[in-house]
């Protein structure tokens, strides 16, 4: 066994064993200060019976993350190379800041005791600050080409100084995806979990190593929470574990120069992104014309409107999670054959 193979392996193990073991303290801790989810009104009727379960548990795997990577970087600045790994730094700080505003909003919804916290245009504004800020840094430092490349067509277009608002945009929706895909027991840990796998397949067939440790990190941490967060819920990763693994998912594929790739395996997040602006659009559109107003799916995002339709849980994550990985397969198609 070689020493890439020993590094992402143990890696994955202690992140994965930290987690379950933080969330296993955290989640009595959380109970006990009454951090439990509050269900809107115009939510899902039948997600009433989850009211009160903990959340914030995104704290839980965050945490681990952190701890792991630390002592794992501590230990390449002791053998001196520890300036390569600037891009997987700059790409986990986003990510970081990014679950410190979804942190930010799941602690106001907690005070405020309903399920709004911040306002949806103080997020958008704070995750485009983080978006430009990462744009910028990852420029600045020199991991960050405005040429792109277009999958499966072999070609490159260069973008130029276009390039920079589209990024921001792209970071700012895959986040936004990741966050409106955690809506049931399940669902946005088990795609993260198989987007890590395919990071993970990615980093080992290009013996990338700074990739290697996103797959590392999204394998372990998903594993462990998942223990927690498989139907029925003890616990929800909250805005706080959402808008980090949305970031995260996307970065990775800023930090290997392909943009275009991470969109195909963002997917899931997006479609869940778009059910959900679509459904504002037609709803606003039409409420001009008529009175209430016309619906294009029975609930917004996707996961509610096939809930509405008969869907247990269990079966939406299960197709989801096949979906996302028929993705990540036209991605590796994408990737490692043209």
């Amino acid at each position: 066994m070689d020493r890439f193979t020993v590094m992402f392996a143990v890696i994955t193990a202690a992140v994965f064993g930290l987690t379950a073991l933080v969330e296993h303290w955290l989640i009595p801790v959380l109970r006990s200060y009454k951090v439990g989810q509050v269900i809107k009104e115009d939510g899902p009727i039948w997600h009433q019976s989850k009211s009160g379960t903990p959340t914030m548990g995104g704290i839980g795997f965050i945490l681990p993350v952190l701890i792991v990577m630390i002592v794992f970087l501590i230990m390449r600045a002791v053998k001196g190379d520890s300036s390569s790994f600037i891009p997987f730094v700059l790409t986990l700080a986003y990510a970081v800041f990014n679950g410190a505003i979804g942190f930010v909003d799941d602690y106001c919804k907690l005070i405020k005791h309903e399920n709004e916290g911040l306002t949806e245009l103080q997020k958008l504004f704070l995750q485009l600050v983080m978006a430009s800020a990462y744009v910028c840094v990852m420029s600045y430092t020199g991991n960050l080409d405005t040429a792109v490349e277009v999958p499966f067509f072999n070609v490159t277009w260069e973008l130029g100084w276009f390039y920079y608002p589209l990024a921001i945009l792209v970071l700012t929706g895959v986040v936004n995806g990741g966050n409106i895909t955690d809506g049931i027991d399940g669902l946005a840990c088990s795609v993260s979990l198989v987007i890590g796998i395919f990071i993970s397949v990615l980093a080992f067939t290009q013996k990338d190593l700074q990739l290697s440790l996103v797959g590392a990190i999204l394998v372990g941490a998903m594993l462990g929470f998942l223990i927690y967060n498989l139907h029925p819920a003890k616990v929800f990763m909250g805005d706080t574990g959402s808008l980090f693994l949305g970031a995260l998912v996307i970065s990775a594929a800023f930090q290997i120069g392909q943009e275009l790739v991470g969109l195909i395996v963002s997917a899931v997040f997006i479609i869940e992104m778009l059910s959900s602006f679509l459904q504002k659009m037609v709803f606003k559109i039409t409420r001009i014309t008529t009175v209430t107003g016309k619906r294009l799916f029975r609930m917004a995002p996707l996961h509610h409107h096939l809930e509405k339709g008969g869907w247990k849980e269990g079966r939406s994550v299960i197709v989801f999670s096949a979906v996302e990985a028929a993705f990540c397969l036209l991605a590796w198609i994408a990737v490692v054959w043209f």
